[in-house]
């Protein structure tokens, strides 16, 4: 049996037996979760933990100050960032950001893949924020939200990590990248699901994992899961959405977007920018 079969076969079986290690959420995320979860909690208390990490502070009043969020006036302080994304949102924004902390290894080979997977991770965000932008200023009153459909993109491809981390005893698969492809495409959305569910969240974050790559299930109303496979066609397809038109049909007729056009608009480039700006 080959390298590459060897471990297609000792994933697939760790898989089935629930013996695969799954990554688990970085601490800062997990005491943010606990402390939105606890009726006790306020909003000086959750800035508290969140300022134990300088990066994600800082990141978090940048995103505080974009278009989704801004009332204008400049905050320039946590306490004032935390205030202005709101209790219920911040959750699921410090869990995107943490999730950054995993993508990372010791393994020089393994840690190229991981950044190439996260910044693939964030661009399909990026454009799933962007999207959802051009729909809420049609659709004002949807109930979807932005910080939902942020972390929904970015888990996108979360099962990944399993498979490059029980790569890592199996050297001689990385010189055929093309299997390895193979075996994240056949299997990541399995063990997404596994780490979705392991993580314990919600349906909608399950869903979209789940049923990304299987088309012939769709929801009956415009859901996460339709903004995260958009946002992946347009990350993959990016500079050539113009010539798509047959593939971003069905986006339009359910009313994602209004046209092709919408796409290559100024509004869209730019919200596209911004939400780069979030995760750089």
């Amino acid at each position: 049996m080959s390298t590459a079969n060897a471990l297609r076969t000792i994933l697939i079986e760790k898989l089935k037996n629930d013996d695969l290690i799954l990554p688990t959420l970085p601490r800062i995320a997990l005491k943010v979760r606990d402390a939105v979860a606890d009726p006790d909690s306020n909003l000086n208390l959750i800035s508290n933990i969140i300022a134990q990490d300088a990066a994600l502070s800082a990141r978090l009043i940048r995103i505080a100050n974009t278009g989704h969020y801004s009332r204008i006036i400049k905050v320039e302080n946590l306490q004032s960032a935390v205030t202005r994304i709101g209790m219920r949102q911040i959750k699921n924004i410090v869990m995107a950001l943490a999730m950054e902390q995993l993508f990372v290894s010791s393994n020089e080979l393994i840690g190229t893949y991981l950044a190439k997977t996260w910044d693939r991770a964030t661009d399909v965000a990026a454009h799933a924020i962007a999207l959802f932008s051009i729909y809420k200023k049609e659709n004002k009153h949807t109930h979807l939200q932005i910080d939902t459909l942020s972390l929904a993109a970015l888990l996108h491809n979360i099962g990944t990590l399993p498979i490059l981390t029980e790569a890592d005893g199996y050297p001689d698969v990385f010189a055929d990248p093309e299997f390895l492809a193979k075996a994240i495409s056949d299997l990541q959305s399995h063990i997404g699901l596994s780490i979705v569910k392991a993580w314990d969240f919600n349906d909608d974050m399950a869903e979209s994992v789940r049923y990304l790559s299987k088309h012939d299930y769709q929801t009956e109303n415009v859901s996460y899961l339709d903004f995260v496979r958009l946002a992946v066609f347009c990350t993959v397809n990016e500079g050539k959405l113009d010539s798509c038109k047959k593939e971003l049909t069905p986006f339009v007729d359910k009313g994602l977007i209004s046209s092709i056009d919408d796409l290559t608009s100024d509004f869209f480039i730019g919200q596209l920018t911004e939400g780069r700006e979030m995760f750089a």
